[in-house]
């Protein structure tokens, strides 16, 4: 019988990863599917109990599910401490993980990016931002949180302290922090699909050596990335992570290595 896969979040039209994850069962001949649910946060505990009971192989979770997961299911370490699933595998029980840490990390080594000793703003502080911070910091950067709500970026900074350097703050003074920045992370929904005018950044609060991190990739180029090549930055589009990200969950449900370059071929065609 077919195993079902999927990705549960609100909204979820926009994604990519039921081209990935197809592409690649294809790839390997195996007998699975994945598709996108709609599921808001009052609805997740029954849809995951659910997807568990009609024996779904496992899923992914995205905005704004990510933390509300953590009251459901049984989460790994390396989950807990970052306090945001990603990813949840049923085959003994509901076992929660987050690989998105992992997926920006291998996305920035890619393109030569050093992240030890670097100097990271992060815009942002929901489920992505949390992987993203606790993976940084625990390779050596220098992090800082910046947050409409800046008692939000304060507290997760302080939690974020127990791996690494982290400190949390506003948006009140985001192009001083840039312009002291190695790395700018996007780690908010502004540019995404179909408000593709939003940005947390213009090239004139940029500087040629910043590289320029959007992990929204619906449109591949945000105005975040156009901004950046304007100041002669590193531009980095996020397709990447989530592919890596998405190919540890494929190795956690499944035990296979999938395909990378069948996937990233997926993504960008569906791009």
């Amino acid at each position: 019988m077919r195993t079902v896969f999927g990705v549960f979040g609100d909204p979820v039209a926009h994604s990519k990863s039921p081209d990935m994850h197809n592409a690649a069962f294809r790839e390997l001949d195996m007998d699975c599917i994945y598709h996108a649910f709609r599921v808001s946060p009052e609805n997740l505990k029954d849809a995951l109990l659910g997807a568990r009971a009609m024996g779904f192989g496992g899923v992914n979770l995205t905005v704004p599910l990510k933390q509300e997961a953590l009251k459901i299911v049984e989460a790994d370490s390396l989950a807990a401490g970052i306090g945001a699933i990603n990813t949840v595998d049923f085959k003994d029980g509901m076992k929660g993980y987050n690989t998105d840490g992992l997926g920006a990390k291998r996305t920035l080594e890619e393109k030569d990016v050093t992240i030890k000793g670097s100097n990271v703003l992060i815009v942002g502080a929901g489920g992505a931002s949390r992987a993203i911070a606790f993976q940084f910091a625990k390779d050596g950067a220098d992090i800082i949180i910046a947050n409409r709500t800046e008692q939000k970026a304060i507290n997760l900074a302080s939690e974020v302290a127990a791996v690494g350097s982290a400190r949390g703050c506003g948006l009140e003074s985001i192009k001083e922090l840039i312009a002291e920045s190695d790395i700018l992370i996007n780690c908010t929904t502004l540019g995404m699909h179909p408000n593709t005018e939003g940005t947390i950044a213009t090239a004139e609060d940029m500087h040629p050596d910043l590289t320029v991190f959007d992990i929204v990739y619906n449109p591949l180029e945000t105005r975040l990335l156009k901004e950046a090549k304007k100041a002669g930055a590193k531009a980095v589009t996020g397709e990447m992570m989530l592919i890596y990200q998405g190919a540890e969950a494929f190795k956690i449900w499944t035990g296979v290595e999938p395909p990378i370059n069948v996937m990233k071929k997926a993504v960008l065609e569906g791009l």
